[in-house]
């Protein structure tokens, strides 16, 4: 099978939920560090860290896709990716492996899923007893929650 048949996943977890995001996608995986809260910010975002002279801002997964807030003490890493020349670390509880996956086993995401997780997948893989949402990183970043108030105008 031709490369371009296959795609590279890095497959993530958030509370319960395993998603994959493109490996093209993520810049680094880091460990936990200072994360510095950022006023007037919309929910979803946690804060700005400092990445080898770079501000990253810090996207809190859970906030965003509406999930339970991870406890306090619980371990988590960051995912960095890139937009539009910025990069953002999403929050995630888990990092596993690279996964290559023929393109062809990726199925639709399912009607029953949520619509701000639609939104936000581009469908899914059947793993050994789970299933792996793709994050489409691109809309993930770009979409406000519904849920989410209008940011503020500066007067």
């Amino acid at each position: 099978m031709s490369d371009a048949h296959i795609q590279g996943l890095v497959s993530i977890r958030v509370a319960d939920q395993t998603f994959g995001v493109p490996v093209l996608s993520v810049q680094d995986v880091i460990a936990a560090v200072r994360i510095d809260v950022v006023p007037l910010a919309p929910p979803e975002v946690a804060g700005s860290l400092n990445l080898r002279g770079r501000i990253v801002t810090a996207i809190d997964i859970r906030k965003r896709l509406g999930m339970a807030p991870r406890p306090a003490d619980a371990p988590h890493m960051s995912v960095i990716v890139e937009r539009s020349g910025e990069l953002y670390a999403l929050q995630v509880d888990d990092v596993g492996d690279v996964l290559w996956l023929a393109v062809a086993d990726q199925e639709p995401a399912p009607i029953t899923l949520s619509p701000d997780w639609r939104g936000v997948c581009d469908g899914l893989y059947r793993l050994d007893g789970e299933l792996m949402l793709v994050l489409d990183v691109e809309r993930f970043l770009t979409l406000t929650p519904p849920h989410a108030p209008l940011h503020a105008q500066a007067a």
